[in-house]
C-alpha cells in the first residue's frame, strides 16, 4: 500500500507503521466521512488549506483510527504561500499582490461580521494556514506530533492518535482572546491579551519547548509561532493591554509574577509553585526591577520578591514598582 505515496514519505512512514501487518488508507481527499474505521494508518495527501471544516475532518480521522494509529496529512504554509505568490507575481507589483492576499485570504477568514461570507464565497479553499496552526489544530484534535518535513513546497506532518479530540469551541482565533493561567490559591483565570501569536500556537507549547529548548531568559528560543507584529507588540507591551480587565476585576495585581501557563507552571520547582500561588499575579513583573540574565535568577527574583511581598505586601510592591519604572523608562529594559 505505501507504494502509492512517494519514496521520501513512505520511507519516512515505515519507521512508524508496519506496512505488511497493518490496515492502511490512503486518501486524497477533503471529505472525511468515508473514511474507513479502525485503521491503524490514514494518509491523506489533500492539502488542508482547502478543507471547509479542519478540524472536523481531524476528529473523524481520530475516530477512524485505532489507538495509537498513525495520520499523514500535508498543507501549504504561510512561508511557502508567500514563496509561490511572489514567484508569480510580475515586478512591481508584489508588495500590492501580497497585501491584497494578506487582507482577503488572512484577515478576512478571521472577522466575525465577514467570516461567513467569506466561506460562502470560497466554500474554505487554498486558505491561509502557518506552520503553528497547522500543527496546533492537529494536537488539538488528540494527536501527538512524530515529525514533520517539506517536500515539494507543503509540509508534511506525521502524527500519533493519543487521547480523543479536545472539541475546542473557542480556541484562541481572534485579535483578542483569553489565556488560561494559574491565578491566586492555584485558581486558574482567564487572562486576556491581544494575540501576537497565530491561531492554535498555544497547542504546540510542549513541541516547541521539546524542538528548542528554552533561551536563557525561559522563553522559547526560535519561537516559529510569533507573527511579525506580535514581536513588535511584545516588545513595546501593547499586546498586555487588555490584562487591564484582570487587574479591574482583581485578578492582577499592578505588581506581581507573571500569571503562567499550567505546562510552563509546572517546569518550576515545587517549592516554588507552592509560593507562587500564595500572591495575587501582576501586571509588572520583578523581572524588570531585577532584571535577571537566565532562567535560575528569573526563579530567584520571583522567589525574593513572594518571600519580600509576604512580610510587607505594600512596601515590596511601591519599591518593585518604581525600581522596574526607573529601568524601564531610563535604562531600556525591554521582554526578551
Amino acid at each position: 500500500m505505501l507504494d502509492k505515496l512517494p519514496i521520501k514519505i513512505a520511507n519516512r512512514i515505515n519507521k512508524y507503521v508496519d506496512s505488511t501487518q497493518s490496515k492502511i488508507e490512503i486518501v486524497k481527499t477533503t471529505n472525511a466521512f468515508n473514511l474507513k474505521k479502525d485503521s491503524d494508518l490514514i494518509a491523506n495527501l489533500a492539502i488542508v488549506n482547502n478543507i471547509r471544516r479542519i478540524n472536523k475532518f481531524h476528529e473523524i480521522v481520530n475516530k477512524s483510527l485505532n489507538q495509537e494509529g498513525i495520520y499523514l496529512s500535508c498543507s501549504e504554509t504561510l512561508e511557502e504561500r508567500r514563496t509561490r505568490v511572489r514567484a508569480k507575481t510580475p515586478f512591481g507589483f508584489k508588495n500590492i499582490v501580497r497585501t491584497i492576499d494578506f487582507i482577503y485570504k488572512r484577515v478576512i477568514p478571521k472577522l466575525p461580521i465577514f467570516k461567513n461570507i467569506y466561506f460562502s464565497l470560497t466554500g474554505g479553499n487554498n486558505r491561509v494556514i502557518s506552520k503553528s496552526e497547522t500543527l496546533g489544530r492537529i494536537i488539538s484534535c488528540g494527536f501527538s506530533v512524530l515529525e514533520y518535513f517539506e517536500y515539494n513546497n507543503l509540509l508534511y506532518v506525521i502524527s500519533k492518535k493519543i487521547k480523543e479530540p479536545d472539541y475546542n469551541m473557542s480556541p484562541s482565533y481572534g485579535p483578542l482572546f483569553k489565556m488560561n493561567r494559574v491565578g491566586f490559591k492555584g485558581e486558574i483565570i482567564g487572562v486576556y491579551k491581544m494575540r501576537t501569536m497565530y491561531p492554535y500556537s498555544e497547542y504546540c507549547q510542549d513541541l516547541i519547548v521539546k524542538e528548542n529548548k528554552l533561551s536563557q531568559s525561559g522563553k522559547v528560543a526560535n519561537d516559529y509561532r510569533l507573527t511579525t507584529w506580535g514581536r513588535i507588540f511584545r516588545k513595546y507591551w501593547i499586546d498586555e493591554i487588555p490584562m487591564f480587565i484582570n487587574f479591574f476585576k482583581r485578578e492582577l495585581n499592578l505588581v506581581g509574577v507573571r500569571p503562567l501557563s499550567e505546562s510552563y507552571f509546572f517546569k518550576y520547582p515545587k517549592d516554588l509553585q507552592q509560593l507562587r500561588i500564595k500572591v495575587r499575579p501582576g501586571l509588572i513583573p520583578p523581572y524588570y526591577a531585577d532584571l535577571p540574565k537566565n532562567f535560575d535568577e528569573i526563579l530567584l527574583s520571583e522567589q525574593k520578591y513572594i518571600e519580600s511581598k509576604l512580610k510587607k505586601p505594600i512596601f515590596t510592591d511601591v519599591r518593585y514598582f518604581f525600581k522596574a519604572f526607573i529601568n524601564i523608562v531610563f535604562r531600556g529594559a525591554r521582554s526578551s
